[in-house]
């Protein structure tokens, strides 16, 4: 059976999205992301050299763009100006790539994007040409608002970046999934693979994540998780789980046993 993923007009099979930072080593992020599965592989502008600096190691040396769809992410940005020129840079370094993942955060305290500036550096990279991607928070308004004005995927956060506390927003997610017409993708929060495959039981598109995999003992054996709970996951949703039930049920039928 097909079950693809389909952004921007392109095809992937994996669901899972995963980051290029907090790995030890270059070395280590390309086995962790080739364990994982993942296809679409997102790279933060501002903190990763991907050709700016000539006489240091070039991420896109161990991550092939021939291999992998980068996507580039504004991490860092705290205003729609900030945000905007970091996109413009990147497709200037990856030769006119329009794909991006937007993210404005709010303080560094929780990284909670800035909803006011998120919505303005949308509209004006849409207005631009972007294909974007877009980092939020579980408000099924503001996931509406960015899929009406262009935005080619909405991704809501589970819980805060880097905090590992799992997919705290159930309901407010699966009200965002009921009125989308483009992929929804948790971004943000997950902790180990069971959380992940909450996501994709739950019924979102996929799952990105870095730092579970980056903070993990072992990066590429989480990566390996990763990919099978993604699997899992989606299978169970197209599955279809039983009925949760009050009461204990026999898993065995009792019709035509003697007494």
């Amino acid at each position: 059976m097909s079950d693809s993923l389909h952004i921007a007009g392109k095809t992937y099979q994996s669901r899972l999205l995963i980051g290029t930072g907090k790995y030890k080593d270059f070395d280590e992020t390309r086995q962790a992301i080739e364990t994982s599965g993942a296809e679409i592989v997102t790279v933060a502008i501002r903190r990763t050299n991907i050709g700016q600096n000539a006489d240091e190691p070039n991420l896109l040396d161990f991550i092939s763009p021939d291999r992998y769809t980068i996507l580039p992410n504004t991490a860092g940005c705290y205003s729609a100006e900030e945000a905007v020129r970091c996109c413009k840079l990147a497709r200037e370094l990856l030769d006119g790539h329009d794909l991006v993942k937007l993210e404005v955060l709010g303080d560094q305290k929780t990284l909670y994007p800035n909803i006011t500036h998120t919505l303005q550096a949308a509209r004006e990279l849409i207005d631009d040409g972007f294909k974007v991607m877009v980092y939020t928070n579980d408000d099924p308004i503001v996931a509406r608002e960015l899929e009406d004005m262009g935005c080619v995927a909405v991704m809501p956060l589970g819980s805060l970046i880097g905090s590992g506390l799992g997919i705290l927003n159930p309901h407010n997610i699966k009200l965002i999934m009921e009125e989308a017409n483009v992929p929804i993708i948790v971004d943000a929060g997950v902790g180990t693979a069971s959380d992940a495959a909450i996501a994709m039981e739950m019924g979102c598109d996929g799952v990105l994540l870095n730092s579970a995999v980056a903070h993990a003992n072992q990066p590429v054996l989480m990566a390996s998780a990763m990919k099978k709970a993604i699997e899992a996951g989606r299978e169970a949703f197209l599955a279809g789980r039983m009925p949760r039930k009050a009461y204990a049920s026999a898993s065995s039928p009792l019709d035509g046993i003697s007494r």
